[in-house]
This record gives structure tokens, sequence and C-alpha cells, in this order.
């Protein structure tokens, strides 16, 4: 069984969590603070982090940054605090998802394989992709949609590498920005709006309602795994 840590000081929602976790096949260990979940999963490791970001010791984004200074495991965050600022925060920090609280216990059961689905292309070596239609030959930077090989602009191609990189998780502005203009670049948010809005026309059945590359509202793209 995959082993995950729930850092989660709301004893009601890990009790509603737990079944569901368990019928996913997760073997969970529970932590009420930030200090107890960082010295679960430095003792005994795990394959994924469910995070609360209001934690009685310590901010949740000071965890994620801690435990991404010598750990990739993947976090998912859940969390009341609905600004954008927040969400970006904890992207920014090395989060690789943010759930709202109250959330469907579905959704983040989906939320959840993305996740580890991602991590596993991120972290193999790998020399194409294939997701649904879309597959890209990273070698000769090759990207064939529905048969067909699509002609993208270097950044355009920068803009889908990025993304299936990390399939069906949220990718902040900074980190496409930094991905495909060079860190540092100071982009503004516009010029990726008008690049995501080119590659769709490329991509998509019907640009205006995209099905692939998906918006997150105020915090950056997600390229869809079709499977959720």
């Amino acid at each position: 069984m995959a082993r995950l840590v729930l850092i989660e000081d709301e004893p009601a929602l890990v009790r509603s969590l737990l079944p569901a976790l368990a019928a996913e096949d997760w073997s969970v260990a529970t932590s009420e603070t930030g200090a107890e979940g960082l010295t679960v999963i430095a003792q005994e490791g795990c394959d994924l982090v469910l995070l609360d970001l209001g934690l009685p010791d310590m901010d949740g984004k000071e965890v994620i940054a801690r435990l991404r200074e010598w750990s990739d495991v993947p976090i998912i965050v859940l969390s009341a605090r609905h600004q954008e600022t927040e969400k970006i925060a904890a992207l920014d920090l090395g989060a690789d998802d943010f759930v709202n609280k109250p959330f469907a216990v579905g959704e983040l059961m989906a939320r959840l394989r993305a996740v580890t689905r991602g991590r596993e292309r991120r972290f193999r070596s790998q020399s194409s992709f294939v997701l649904g239609p879309l597959s890209i030959d990273f070698l000769t930077r090759t990207v064939v949609f529905d048969e067909q090989e699509i002609h993208l602009t270097r950044r355009e191609y920068d803009l889908v590498r990025t993304l299936a990189r990390h399939v069906g998780l949220i990718v902040t502005h900074r980190q496409l920005a930094a991905s495909i203009w060079g860190p540092g670049a100071g982009v503004e948010q516009q010029a990726i709006r008008v690049l995501v809005a080119q590659t769709r026309q490329k991509l998509e059945a019907d640009p205006s309602r995209p099905r692939l590359i998906l918006t997150e509202q105020g915090l950056g793209y997600r390229l869809r795994d079709p499977s959720d």
C-alpha cells in the first residue's frame, strides 16, 4: 500500500477522510501539528502529503518550505483560505495542488490520483509523452494531436512541455514564466495568457471552451488528464 501523511487538526475531517483513503488503498498516518507531521515524514517516509494550512503550531506554508529543503514528495494543500495570494504562495513554495474547503471527497480522490501520476511522469526518465490524443517527442520536439503533427513556436512548445511534465497539476504563472522565458524574467501574466490562447488555437477543438489546457483562475494553468 502507498503511504500518505495527513497533517490536519480538525478531527471530524480526519474521520471523514480515513475510510475514503483506505478505499483507495492508502495507508494513512495522521498528525495534528506541522512539527509532528515533519517528524513522521522524516522518520517513516511517505508517498504523498495532505496538508492543512491552518495548523496550531505553524503556518502550513512553513511546513511546505521546510519539507522542500530535503524532499520532493507530492503535497496537496487542504485549506479554507480562499485568497489567491495564499494559493499562489503555497504552490510557489512547492505544493503540487490546492483544494479548497469544503470539498467533495470524490474530487479530492481524483486529485490524489492526478498528483501521483504526475509525479511518476515528472521523475521517470522518458523521451516521449502520451495523453489521450496528445503526444510529445521530447527528443525531436515534435507534438502530435489527433494523429496530426502540430507546428508550435518555441514558446508554445515550451508551454506544452512544461504542462505535460506536471500533467493534472496546477502550474503557476511564475513557474511558467521561469520555464518558458527563463529564471528571473519579468513576464506579465498577460503575456502568458496570450501564449496560452495561441496554443489553444492549435490544440483545442473549441478554443473558447478548452478541454485540454485548463485555466486555474488567478493561479495558472493545468493540463487536464482525461482519465479524471
